[in-house]
């Protein structure tokens, strides 16, 4: 019967926001304006360091590629949840779930060791200011953005291998995109092992880049306090205001999402739970370094006034 069940399930259906049915258009315009900024503002970033000479080092070549993966990760996830909003039951294959789940999965993790090696190179610049350019040299600086983009590859594949060896005996995915918990919800089979390995994944993926990154600001804390002048602390302070915004919502809301127990949050909220992380979140880097950001501005209104070489 199972097998039966099984070959029976070739695509999914997404449920989306059918509880919200009648404020689609609302939230349709809403997460396109959102998803519009996000495109532009990271766009934006990208452009401008790659063109402007002054932004030619290495936390700056971090934050591009930040946003270069921000930018990938809304184009898996927003385009269809947006067309869901307008056209309800839009299937999706068993191929098209596996795929988009899997490119989630690299990007979603290749962003928190981003932001892992944005704070070590905090660290080092601020720790130890006389060597960085020796440390913080190019190859280096590849070895990293490799790093955290193999390290999501291996953990996709992972979960990917794990969740489609399933069998499946419902078709409706209670989400807008295909997510590990929810799509393991539709199984045949008891999932409590998979949920387990789920879970010790999600929280070395998430507790691990978390934790060298306030291990990092604990030191750079330290070192600042250290600083006698205290326009030499602000400034000190400022370089790594930016990073340590976005770190603190990024993995904030990756931490309720996937370290809450299962059962603790009814269907709605975890959906409210996984707009923040999908359509809010990759719009902080833009904002924040932009915002927040003098050398971003200045490189900004250099690109305006037609000068970045200025």
């Amino acid at each position: 019967m199972l097998r039966e069940n099984h070959t029976v399930v070739s695509e999914f259906v997404f449920q989306g926001f059918s509880s919200f049915h009648d404020h689609k258009l609302t939230l349709f315009m809403v997460f396109l304006t959102l998803y519009l900024f996000t495109l532009t503002g990271n766009v934006t970033i990208v452009t401008i360091i790659s063109i402007d000479r002054h932004l030619h080092t290495p936390m700056y070549f971090f934050l591009s590629m930040l946003s270069v993966s921000e930018t990938m990760y809304t184009l898996v996830i927003v385009p269809r949840m947006l067309s869901s909003l307008v056209e309800s039951s839009q299937p999706i294959s068993l191929a098209g779930c596996a795929a988009q789940m899997f490119f989630f999965i690299t990007l979603a993790i290749n962003n928190c060791f981003l932001l892992t090696a944005m704070g070590y190179d905090r660290y080092v610049a601020i720790c130890n200011p006389l060597r960085y350019s020796i440390i913080m040299n190019k190859t280096v600086c590849a070895q990293l953005v490799w790093g955290a983009f193999s390290t999501g590859l291996l953990v996709a594949i992972i979960q990917i291998a794990s969740v489609f060896r399933l069998p499946f005996c419902n078709r409706e995915v209670a989400h807008y995109f295909c997510d590990i918990r929810p799509v393991m919800k539709l199984s045949c089979v008891d999932t409590t092992l998979h949920d387990i390995i789920n879970f010790i994944i999600s929280s070395l993926v998430i507790v691990v880049p978390m934790g060298l990154v306030f291990i990092s600001y604990i030191l750079i804390i330290s070192t600042i306090l250290k600083i006698a002048s205290a326009e030499g602390r602000k400034k000190a302070f400022a370089t790594c205001a930016s990073h340590l915004t976005v770190v603190i919502i990024h993995y904030g809301c990756a931490s309720i999402a996937y370290l809450k127990p299962k059962s603790e949050n009814t269907r709605d909220q975890d959906q409210l739970i996984s707009v923040t992380y999908t359509v809010f979140t990759p719009l902080l880097n833009p904002v924040v370094y932009t915002l927040r950001n003098k050398e971003v501005k200045d490189a900004l209104y250099r690109a305006i006034s037609k000068n970045p070489l200025a």
